[in-house]
């Protein structure tokens, strides 16, 4: 579900513990330079008296004044800087210190929410769907071709491809996978492999198993004091870079389901962002499950990766 206002709260709370911990560098930084590169402080003092007489020159029309003070206060500046490269310290050790310089520290960018922001509700949501345990076994790093032979090698090949290729692309092009194929081919592993790498390059992920995805939107659709959620929650799943949905098929079908799964392609295909969905259906189950307009919808927006062989978590079991 989206976040609860606690849990945003929270967040925001973060953002206010980070500017005081900055600062603090920032105050002993100031403590130590004043202490022990001479003439720094008095130019410091210098800048402050400076920048006050342009304020008063600017309210009182003195455009000459103010551009020998502007002159005046660059060479003060410049001074700074020697005096700091002289001491061995960088000429942007006494800059403002940020851990997200876009926003710097807030959040938001012209009342719009930051990435970092973005990303720490993500995470969030991580945490209630288990998405970082999941990924501790369904990684790249893992990624091992032993146990696909035959046609089922090549296919799993061609998809390891596609699925780089999406991780590749993503800054640039609009990608969607439809892993699909019998039991334990690798469809949620791949999905898990792409995860990894879109969310390690500092974009946003969304993971849902089709069943809990489908709870969700029923819960809040149905709750008449949720409106506000089902906004929020519907945003997530539109807005992240990458959202993937696992197991299609699983989940009990109705006319809701369908409805809401083309809302969500039609809507993510719309703002160009990628989607990644696997199933254990057939391409034909898919078209009798679900409505014409989503399997069309599917079939010519989606690249399909058909994955077949044996069940690799019985054959593990076997060596």
């Amino acid at each position: 579900m989206a976040l609860s206002q606690a849990q945003f709260d929270t967040i925001l709370q973060r953002y206010e513990v980070t500017r005081l911990k900055n600062q603090h560098i920032l105050n002993d930084r100031r403590d130590y330079v004043y202490k022990n590169v001479e003439g720094y402080k008095e130019l410091d003092d210098s800048v402050v008296s400076v920048s006050m007489d342009m304020a008063r020159k600017k309210m009182a029309g003195d455009k000459d004044a103010m551009e020998e003070l502007r002159a005046l206060l660059a060479d003060l500046k410049s001074m700074k800087h020697s005096l700091l490269k002289g001491a061995g310290l960088p000429e942007d050790y006494l800059e403002p210190i940020y851990d997200c310089p876009d926003c710097k520290d807030t959040g938001y960018i012209k009342n719009e929410k930051c990435h970092c922001l973005k990303q720490q509700i993500i995470e969030v949501l991580y945490e209630q769907s288990n998405i970082k345990e999941f990924l501790e076994d369904n990684n790249f790093s893992k990624l091992d071709y032993t146990y696909h032979t035959g046609e089922g090698f090549e296919a799993f090949k061609r998809a390891v491809f596609v699925s780089r290729e999406l991780v590749e692309k993503i800054d640039f092009e609009h990608k969607n996978i439809l892993f699909y194929g019998s039991v334990g081919t690798g469809k949620s592993f791949l999905s898990g492999c792409i995860a990894k790498d879109v969310l390690d390059s500092g974009h946003s992920v969304i993971y849902f198993s089709a069943v809990s995805l489908f709870e969700a939107l029923a819960r809040e659709t149905f709750d008449n004091k949720a409106k506000e959620d089902l906004y929020n929650f519907h945003e997530y799943i539109y807005n992240c870079d990458l959202l993937i949905v696992d197991d299609l098929g699983t989940e009990v079908s109705n006319t809701f389901v369908s409805n809401q799964l083309f809302s969500f392609i039609n809507e993510r295909n719309l703002r160009k962002k990628s989607t990644i969905i696997s199933t254990n259906l057939s391409l034909e189950q898919i078209s009798d499950r679900y409505s014409d307009r989503v399997f069309s919808r599917i079939i010519n927006t989606y690249t399909a990766c058909k994955l077949s062989g044996a069940d690799i978590r019985i054959v593990k079991r076997k060596c």
